[in-house]
């Protein structure tokens, strides 16, 4: 293959041209679809003159006219990617006929087929699949949209904005016409004709305008979406309530496919789903399936403002519509739940899947410098460190100084295409600050490690803290500016009281928890009235994106674990905890020594357990180890396997000592009947279930298989047959096969199931999964079934990073195959390979062979190369 040309943010132009508006006709028709559009162009007075009109598109070209006369063939030129009109006027009317096959598309970018019914998917290039047109975020038109079909196989006809006219073209064949009144880019375009069945409800906003809301679904799935409702109308009272934010259409709608490569997709007024952040019921979805239909429903209407009425520049600028809609999405989440128990498993996420990308082969920073495939950057980094990036601002200036800051942005750029930039300008002159130094964390990649050091005087009453930073080398930065962090502390008395904490320059004294502007690479706060000892409460609520350092005594962890009122730092002392008896198991382990989990650490497990008066889900975060794949990213020139068996004997012996706390646990939190509002118990519940089957112990295996069989909702099923994933039993067997065969009609309830499977830590799991790729019930075509099957396969320590290579070679072959259908699910598939230099050099040596198998491939997309090539360079 030729190598793909990178694309660079330093190479920004305008627009020669600008697009004023487009009205589109989509001739839905037996084998293809006809699409005419009729452009309204005129030459952009901000650009560079240009007498050369550049369109993107692959779609097959039929017509082209312009000003109602066709285009001489001398006149324009037409490749895989472009089509160039030479000598244009200063403006015109420009029409272009093109015909597309959507049920040939298998990539589903563009307009592609599922179950029969046809649906798009444009952002961030696919709207060039459909016609041709300047396909890029900075061209903002308004649209009004056609459809025409035959009734009975296409009776919903949907896309942007507010329906203005429908009727009959013949007896079999109707039409319906959209208007969007608003400019949007290309990438916000939808459309969908299909046979699905439509739950409505109504919201009226605060200034009285009346909203129909419309989730349209497959008819058997319909009693699936009042959750969803229920979720998208707690999200317009909260953005209205948060920020002051209302809906601007007619009509919402959501519409969920089964076959779609993102979470959801925010095109104006026509949201296109994944079925799996859609349908819930208690019967197939999970406590955890619960909360992320309702994070995602919000996260796709939030970005009615923050993306689709202000959207990006260009693609570089994707975290100033994701990290802000994500930060907005998580806090909207924390409102509706615990916000301690989101906010902790947030931060879980973005250690356990961003810090790791920020330390590998794709790392780069929240606005990317360069790209070879735009797909590839729709990364933890830009969505998760993104959000990062604005909790900061809020952390910095409050929740008044943020809202004064949102409201500018929206007053300076309402209906605009701008930059991360803008967006911190107006948080800088909303709270009269300098936001120079801060604008590092944009450009910089790599994840900052901070390190802090305290001096107490006894005889002053004061606490010097001390505390330096700095960002490791990435690819293509050797060297690192301080960034503008905000770190949050407290200091607890040896009785567990909070002092205030109160600055020699301090008028009164200081709250008990403060935010330090830590701006220089070594700096120093120094606090009065200290005057006894205290313990260090240290980046509270994860208050900025670092790995922070102190040298913290196992004693000193131990009492923040029972004592800090600021839960995360209350968690994190635990997982500091587990982490050093977890690398302190592995280094005995390759020494050879006796392992032995520290009396400490079961007493305070047994602490956190017994105690009830703390939430049950917190109880459950706090006693789950840091994963195999974390503490990989601790040990350098790692076995795996090791990993795999220490963590397994701490989980053990921890089951062993604690056994009657945990059945009491269990049993505590068993309720009766099945409430939502019980998630909580039912979590910690499941954790004690899973920690009593690390034993092979009879009673667990019973309380597993009874609870499978006897359950009355999907949270407890999967609980218990996650318990049982590891164990040789013939029950376990037994009851893994009884649930697919009750549930293989239901392709979400089948996704759990495959993802169990491949998460096996059995030494048979490498078999189980090749021949699960021929169970009728999946499909390497859908990504949601690749990414549970393949997906949960190169997350398992175990079976990917087999000794034998295998793992290696299978997972090779399988991102080959669904490359050849769905590049952008095969790139996510590869990265499975990108922590490849952290592993022990006979590993390392059989991924990298992988790794140049890959690359040799003659028809490797760009998708793939992109990856590949940075792990091998």
């Amino acid at each position: 293959m030729s190598q793909p040309q990178a694309k660079y943010r330093a190479d920004y132009l305008p627009s020669a041209f600008l697009i004023d508006s487009v009205d589109l006709t989509f001739d839905l028709r037996d084998d293809d679809v006809r699409i005419d559009s009729r452009m309204t162009v005129r030459r952009n007075p901000a650009a560079a003159a240009s007498s050369e009109l550049v369109l993107d598109g692959t779609a097959e070209l039929v017509s082209v006219t312009l000003d109602g006369e066709p285009v001489a063939v001398n006149h324009y030129s037409n490749d895989a990617e472009t089509l160039t009109l030479r000598d244009v006027p200063e403006s015109f009317i420009l029409e272009i006929a093109t015909r597309v096959d959507p049920y040939a598309n298998s990539s589903l970018m563009g307009l592609y087929a599922s179950n029969g019914n046809l649906f798009t998917q444009c952002e961030p290039e696919g709207f060039r699949k459909i016609t041709y047109y300047l396909d890029r975020p900075d061209v903002m038109a308004k649209f009004s949209t056609t459809i025409i079909a035959e009734r009975n196989r296409f009776p919903v006809l949907l896309s942007n904005g507010n329906k203005v006219g429908e009727g009959q073209t013949d007896k079999r064949r109707h039409w319906v016409k959209w208007v969007d009144p608003y400019r949007k880019p290309s990438y916000l375009f939808a459309l969908v004709a299909a046979r699905l069945s439509v739950l409505r409800d109504e919201f009226v906003t605060r200034g009285g305008k009346k909203v129909t809301l419309e989730i349209w679904v497959e008819p058997q799935d319909l009693d699936k979406s009042q959750h969803a409702m229920e979720s998208l109308k707690r999200a317009m009272d909260w953005d209205e309530r948060r920020f002051g934010l209302e809906y601007d259409l007619d009509t919402y709608m959501i519409v969920a496919v089964g076959d779609f490569n993102m979470g959801a997709m925010e095109n104006k007024g026509l949201n296109v789903f994944n079925t799996k952040y859609v349908l819930a019921s208690r019967a197939t979805a999970t406590d955890t399936d619960f909360d992320g239909v309702e994070g995602v429903i919000g996260h796709e209407y939030f970005h009615n403002w923050t993306g689709n009425r202000v959207t990006c520049r260009d693609w570089f600028q994707l975290s100033l519509k994701e990290g802000l809609t994500v930060f907005r999405d998580q806090e909207f989440s924390a409102d509706m739940g615990s916000r301690a128990v989101k906010r902790i498993g947030d931060v879980r996420n973005l250690r356990a899947m961003q810090f790791p990308e920020d330390a590998g082969p794709m790392s780069h920073p929240i606005r990317p410098e360069s790209y070879l495939e735009m797909n590839n950057f729709y990364t933890m980094t830009v969505y998760e460190k993104g959000a990062e990036v604005v909790r900061m601002y809020h952390t910095l200036f409050g929740e008044d100084g943020f809202r004064r800051g949102m409201d500018l942005y929206f007053k300076r750029h309402d209906g605009q295409a701008v930059t991360c930039d803008d967006f911190r300008a107006a948080m800088a002159d909303a709270n009269g600050a300098d936001l120079t130094q801060f604008g590092r964390w944009y450009s910089q990649a790599g994840t900052p490690e901070v390190k802090v050091s305290c001096q107490w005087s006894e005889l002053g009453h004061t606490l010097t803290l001390t505390v330096s930073q700095s960002t490791p080398p990435t690819p293509g930065q050797a060297d690192k500016l301080p960034l503008h962090i905000p770190l949050a502390i407290g200091l607890l008395d040896p009785d567990g009281k909070e002092f205030p904490l109160t600055l020699s320059s301090d008028a009164a004294p200081g709250p008990t928890t403060r935010v330090l502007s830590v701006q220089e690479a070594t700096q120093h706060f120094t606090f009065i009235n200290i005057d006894r000892k205290p313990v260090p409460s240290l980046l509270r609520g994860f208050s900025a994106p670092v790995r922070l350092t102190y040298d913290y005594s196992d004693s000193e962890l131990a009492f923040l674990l029972a004592h800090d009122r600021d839960d995360f730092a209350r968690w994190e002392a635990g997982q500091q905890l587990a982490e050093r008896m977890l690398l302190a198991l592995y280094r005995a382990s390759v020494d050879g020594l006796e392992l032995a989990v520290p009396d400490d650490f079961i007493c305070a497990c047994r602490a956190v357990l017994v105690d009830t008066a703390l939430d049950p889900a917190f109880v459950a975060l706090a006693l789950v180890l840091p994963s195999e794949n974390e503490l990989l990213e601790k040990i350098d020139a790692a076995d795996p396997e090791r990993i795999r068996q220490v963590r397994a004997f701490a989980r053990a012996e921890l089951a062993r000592q604690l056994r009657a706390d945990l059945i009491a646990a269990y049993e505590l939190n068993d309720i009766k009947p099945f409430s939502h509002e019980h998630a909580g118990q039912r979590e910690l519940k499941n954790l004690c279930l899973g920690y009593l089957a690390a034993l092979d112990d009879p009673l667990a295996i019973d309380l597993a298989v009874s609870q499978c069989r006897n359950a009355d909702n999907m949270t407890d099923q999967i609980g218990a047959l996650n318990a049982l994933r590891d164990i040789r039993h013939p029950d376990r067997d037994a009851v893994f096969n009884e649930f697919a065969h009750r549930w293989i009609d239901d392709a979400l309830v089948m996704d759990k199931w495959f993802a169990l499977n491949a998460a096996s830590h059995r030494g048979d799991t490498l078999q189980m999964v090749q021949d699960l790729l021929l169970h009728p019930a999946f499909s390497l075509r859908n990504p949601n079934k690749a990414r549970a099957l393949l997906g949960s396969f190169g997350r398992n320590i175990a079976a990917f990073h087999r000794e034998d290579g295998a793992g290696y070679r299978f997972m090779a072959d399988q991102v080959l195959a669904v490359d050849a259908i769905n590049p952008q699910v095969a790139a996510r598939l590869v990265a499975a390979f990108n922590r490849w230099k952290r592993v022990d050099p006979a590993r390392r040596q059989m991924m990298q062979a992988e790794l140049e198998r890959l690359i040799a491939h003659p028809a490797l997309s760009k998708d793939v190369y992109e990856i590949v090539e940075k792990n091998l360079a």
